[in-house]
Formats: C-alpha cells, structure tokens, sequence
C-alpha cells in the first residue's frame, strides 16, 4: 500500500485535467509491445510506423516490458494550466525538456536499475548521460503525437471531457473526497489521505502541492500514481464509461484516426479509383493511397481490379461507423 498524505491545501488545490503526454505513451506502450487495447483494439499502422523514427524508438526504449511496472515520471510531466490540446502538449513537452539533468539520470538510470527485470541498454544509458536526452525525448514524444494521435485527438478528448463533466458533478453533490473515492477500486480517501494498492510500501507527504486527477482513455483500464518528479502530483484513471456503448467499437478510434479516413470512408459508398478520390478530397494520390492501405488493413475498404485501376469501397462495418 503506497500513501499520500495530505492537507486542506493540497485538497483546495485538486484539480482534473487531460494529459495528451499520459494518452501517447499509453498508446506507445501497446505499440512497443505488439499489444492491443481492451477496447479500441490495435494502434494501427500510422503508430506502428512512427516507431522507425529514432527518436520515438528512444522514447519506446524507455517504457517497462512484460511484468515490469515502472515508467520515468518526467516523460508524463504534470498537465498544466492550458486548455487547447496544442497548449497542453506544448506545456508538457517544455517540462520534458526542462527537467533537470540529476532528476533525468534519477529516473533513468537508477529507476530502470531498481524496478525492470532487465539491464538498461548502454546505448540508452549513454544517451541518458550525454544531456541530449531530454531534447530527444520530446521530440519524439511529439512525433509520436503527430504521427498516431493528433488527428484522432478531440475523439479522445470528448470522452475525457465526458468525465470530467461527470466527476465535478460528484464534487459539487457530495466534495472532493467522494471523487477521490470512486476513482478506481485501488485509489482510497481516509480523509487525511489517499491510498493506492501498489506492489510496494511507501508514503509521502505531498502537503501543500497540486494534486492533478487525469482520467485516461487510452490507459485504461489501469491507475498511475506519479510522485516521482518534485513538485508535481497526478493520479491516472480510468475515464468514466470507457468499455460501454459506443465505444466498445474497436475502429471508432483505433482503426478510424482522423478527419483524412474519415473523409475517405464518407465518399466510398461508391467505389472509386486512388486518383478519383484525390480530386475529390483534396489530398494528395499518394497521400490517399497511404491512408486506404491503412483502412484496407483494418477491414474498413475491399479492392478490387477493374481493368488499369484499383477500386476501393467501404465495408458493411464501416458503414455501420459512418451512419453511427
């Protein structure tokens, strides 16, 4: 049982937030394992070639494997004050960039030590050692963001908003410590303090500091806690109702990310050639046919030959998407 002890500051000063960082090393965990999410199913193609950029990779080498749990807080800084999904990051990946080196080789290279079941790379470990990590990290965590969740992003963000909408009306009817205590079956409120059923023992006194509550759509079904970084406290949920309804639909976010797909499975009704929809749309012939790759790949288009062109037209299942 790991314990943060708290006071009537530290409660004035809870509040809920979403964290685009938190949201693209879930999705880049899943990604790095060969994993698929609970609910919305496989990161898909754009994700999986983001990999390749060297930077994401470094980025990936720093997320646990199997049984390990341990991931370096400083690559989920605390969200800040923003409220655009650009502002948000922005500010999330200035603190990766800022942190300081002590605290960077902290986390890297004694965290890695004490809680994976392998050694970190050298090569990583020599990165880490350099002081170019930092800049590197954000890079790629923001290249990662570009490549695999951008597009996909105010989707992701409606439903965290959904629980945000729900939890402040838990707060207003019944205050912070019932929010606190419907968090998630391992998160608990004392009154004095709030529990997390870890595999570890520990407490600390977080007294005074904000307490940011991040629900988590791409993290779910799991909590976080974050305390690793001085200052800056986030308890990771899972949002509200992630699972249920809609959303149990694999392609609504993972199959299907963005307004280009999207656009394209609108206008396949009828089948049409790559250059025809390119003229449609307005993007690009070989844009058009990198994203109907990825949609054929998911089982949202069939092709078929007809004479000199390729026709592609959207699935039974992606009609019921689009209609939806």
């Amino acid at each position: 049982m790991f314990t943060l002890r708290v006071d009537a500051e530290t409660v004035s000063r809870t509040r809920l937030s979403p964290s685009p960082a938190s949201e693209s090393v879930a999705w880049l965990k899943l990604v790095a394992g060969s994993g698929r999410h609970a609910v919305f199913g496989d990161p898909g193609p754009l994700a999986r070639a983001s990999l390749a950029h060297p930077d994401v990779a470094l980025l990936a080498e720093l997320l646990p494997r199997g049984g390990d749990g341990y991931t370096p807080d400083l690559l989920t800084p605390q969200p800040g004050a923003g409220t655009g999904p650009r502002e948000l990051l922005d500010e999330q990946l200035a603190r990766i960039e800022a942190t300081a080196q002590d605290d960077l080789e902290f986390q890297i290279l004694d965290g890695t030590r004490a809680h994976w079941s392998r050694p970190l790379p050298t090569a990583i470990r020599r990165i880490a050692e350099s002081g170019r990590m930092q800049h590197r990290l954000a890079a790629g965590l923001a290249r990662f963001w570009r490549d695999a969740l951008s597009e996909g992003w105010p989707e992701l963000r409606s439903i965290i908003d959904q629980d945000i909408a729900h939890r402040a009306q838990t707060l207003v009817g019944h205050g912070v410590g019932r929010v606190l205590a419907t968090l998630h079956p391992d998160i608990g409120w004392t009154g004095d303090a709030i529990t997390f059923d870890a595999r570890w023992e520990g407490e600390i006194d977080v007294a005074g500091r904000d307490l940011v509550l991040a629900p988590s759509v791409l993290g779910w079904p799991g909590a976080v806690i974050q305390v690793d970084v001085p200052g800056q406290v986030v308890l990771y949920y899972p949002a509200h109702r992630v699972g249920a309804g809609r959303d149990r639909k694999p392609a609504t976010i993972a199959r299907v990310v963005g307004v280009a797909r999207a656009a394209l499975l609108a206008d396949l009704e009828t089948a049409r050639s790559t250059a025809e929809l390119a003229t449609r749309i307005g993007y690009t012939p070989g844009t058009v046919s990198y994203h109907l790759s990825a949609l054929h790949r998911a089982g949202l288009v069939s092709k078929v030959r007809d004479g000199r062109f390729v026709l592609y037209q959207r699935t039974s299942e992606a009609g019921v998407l689009t209609e939806g």
